[in-house]
């Protein structure tokens, strides 16, 4: 099992904040971990770090003292990474969505990957005819543009100002739990998407299995995790932003080590089956799009 990268716990400027969802003030207690809480909404059931940490703080984490940690950390486990990323999109039908899209675009269909660390998803779609663009604050970013000659933005999505429509596919892996601001994060991609462009978000499920047996101790629930969304969150989310869902998937019954191989094969069968998964998938179109037979 890959371990979750988490900066150390540290004492940062924060602040009370809304639900980022509904715009909320009354929130019930979800988990305590040690040295920060997670609250629930109230009204609409979005789990948030709160108090929470500023954007600023936030965007440290990543350049000062652990960035290094950070890009020795993806390049240790990117083949790793690599493999689930194609694992989850393989699930979420990417070879239809592929066909799809190279049929509809007269040049190569266009892809940002946000939070595309050191570029290996970006390379191998690069490698099937994609045209390829990243965004990444940390310092794999100069990696994968000195290394890997990739065309990687180190700001964060909503201060590039890509023009309307400048992508075919938005990915973000394990991003949008990272963020301060997510709604302003799905609208913004809203807006850059083409027509009939499609969206990909893997996060953190916590309405899953193992969320619910492990409490705060569960592996996502980390200090750099300022959300955790379930399935019925991230779905209003998106949606909420004008997008259609498409198809929601989840996998990851048990961690690996954690029960005998039989038993865990098992629970991730069933976990992908009845969608109570560790990690979840959803795949979104702009409203009022209807995708073409493949």
């Amino acid at each position: 099992m890959v371990k979750t990268w988490s900066t150390p716990v540290s004492a940062e400027e924060s602040r009370l904040i809304p639900c980022n969802l509904c715009g909320g003030s009354r929130f019930k207690p979800a988990l305590k971990c040690e040295g920060f809480t997670y609250v629930r909404c109230a009204r609409c059931g979005l789990v948030q770090m709160n108090p929470q940490p500023s954007a600023a703080a936030v965007g440290r984490r990543y350049q000062d003292a652990f960035g290094s940690d950070y890009l020795s950390y993806e390049l240790a486990n990117e083949a790793a990474f690599l493999n689930l990323q194609l694992l989850a999109l393989k699930d979420a039908g990417f070879d239809s969505l592929e066909k799809e899209l190279m049929r509809r675009t007269v040049e190569a269909p266009r892809v940002l990957d946000v939070g595309c660390a050191t570029g290996s998803l970006l390379l191998h779609l690069q490698s099937r005819g994609w045209h390829v663009t990243g965004v990444e604050i940390s310092p794999a970013a100069e990696f994968a543009r000195r290394e890997r000659g990739l065309d990687i933005r180190s700001l964060p999505l909503e201060e590039n100002h890509f023009p309307p429509a400048s992508f075919d596919l938005i990915l973000a892996s394990h991003l949008i739990e990272h963020l301060n601001d997510p709604g302003s994060f799905v609208r913004e991609a809203r807006r850059i998407l083409s027509p009939g462009g499609r969206i990909c978000i893997t996060t953190p499920n916590i309405a899953g299995f193992q969320s619910r047996l492990f409490g705060s101790r569960w592996r996502s629930a980390i200090f750099d995790h300022l959300y955790l969304f379930s399935v019925q969150t991230l779905q209003a989310l998106l949606t909420g932003a004008g997008f259609t869902i498409e198809g929601v998937y989840t996998w990851g019954g048990l961690a690996a080590g954690a029960a005998p191989p039989r038993l865990k094969k098992i629970a991730d069968q069933a976990a992908k089956r009845w969608g109570w998964g560790d990690v979840m998938l959803l795949r979104g179109a702009p409203c009022n799009f209807r995708p073409t037979e493949v």
